[in-house]
């Protein structure tokens, strides 16, 4: 752990988020729905995903981009689809209704599908198809985002890094839990790294000239590389179509920048499946052939340099059990962003930062 970080409880770190969501305008429920999924992610290490955005996501809110307290609608399209509005509040609240919709659609055909339009950045996309696992379902998560790369040849950022989420549940052994953005390295993390004033790899990013740059500030304001090249421009593109021209969301180009942009709502789409794991096969038979699948993944020879073979989701998965024990490392930035946000909502969170190691 690093001089300029403290560490603090998984629930005293809920408690603070939830005090500054609550103190923004969102309802309590709401508040403390948000502050779980922000603090989720500070605890499976995805901290570029975490309490630090709540500043942002505040200054949304005032700037009346966002609104506090949607009206979430559901219209049913078909018996297996669903298409939910938004209503321009926190993606979190549509993300999670949209999939518990999903789930129930899928409980009753066998596969379930809902679009999402009007809705806003919704965190770390991880948070949608745990819920659907945690309900015994397989699941896939689109969205898009403001743009971040270029389309493949070009030097002007147009798609979204538009994170990509799979799940699939397991029986004795860990689930699949898959979450990827279209980037070489999320673009929260360059903005952390900006944050910190530290450098970041060459390849990650031109700056706005469509120059390869190691600084992060010059980074955040040109666009980040996708992983891939032509590949994951082109996966990139899929996550728009999907979840933006087909929901009826913004699209190519359109959604507003988290940053950069307070002149209008994102209009942000997503795009939700679920299904049922005992579509082909009986629940018992499915959850033993992912778990003969998983074994025999761990059971490849080894690679040089490598030391066990890990299914996507576990390495944050352990992370999250180890930081539930020893608590959640925050930097002092972080802090100090979180309690400037507190003496301006006249909110004291003196008490959940002294906890110091």
């Amino acid at each position: 752990m690093e001089k300029s970080e403290i560490t603090i409880d998984y629930k005293d770190l809920t408690d603070a988020a939830t005090r500054l969501l609550e103190g923004g305008g969102l309802r309590s429920e709401d508040a403390a729905i948000v502050a779980r999924d922000l603090v989720a992610a500070n605890l499976r290490g995805l901290d570029s995903h975490g309490v630090s955005r709540i500043p942002m996501y505040l200054e949304r809110i005032r700037r009346k981009v966002v609104n506090p307290q949607p009206t979430i609608k559901v219209q049913k399209v078909t018996s297996a689809v669903s298409l939910i509005d938004g209503d321009d509040g926190m993606g979190f609240l549509a993300g999670h209704q949209a999939m518990d919709e999903a789930i129930q659609l899928a409980k009753e055909n066998g596969i379930g599908l809902v679009g999402v339009r009007r809705s806003t950045h919704y965190g770390m996309a991880a948070l949608y198809v745990k819920q659907a696992i945690d309900a015994g379902y397989i699941s896939l998560a689109y969205t898009n985002s403001s743009p971040a790369i270029p389309v493949w040849g070009g030097r002007e950022a147009f798609l979204g890094a538009s994170p990509f989420a799979a799940g699939v549940p397991g029986g004795k052994e860990a689930p699949y839990v898959l979450d990827m953005a279209m980037t070489v390295i999320a673009r929260g993390k360059i903005r952390l790294a900006a944050t910190h004033d530290e450098p970041i790899p060459l390849g990650l990013a031109l700056d706005s000239d469509g120059v390869p740059t190691t600084d992060a500030k010059k980074a955040f304001e040109g666009v980040c590389l996708p992983f891939g090249g032509a590949k994951g421009s082109a996966l990139a593109m899929l996550m728009d179509l999907l979840a933006g021209v087909l929901t009826g969301a913004n699209f190519g180009g359109e959604v507003k920048s988290l940053y950069f942009d307070h002149t209008e709502p994102q209009n942000v789409g997503h795009l939700f499946i679920a299904i049922r794991p005992d579509l082909f096969v009986s629940k018992d038979e499915f959850a033993d052939r992912m778990d003969t699948f998983v074994n025999r993944a761990k059971e490849v020879p080894l690679a040089q340099g490598f030391e066990e073979i890990l299914i996507p989701g576990e390495p944050e998965e352990r992370t999250a059990m180890k930081r539930l024990e020893s608590g959640i490392p925050i930097t002092q930035e972080v802090i100090q962003s979180l309690t400037e946000e507190g003496e301006r909502q006249g909110t004291d969170l003196t008490h959940f930062f002294e906890l110091t190691n």
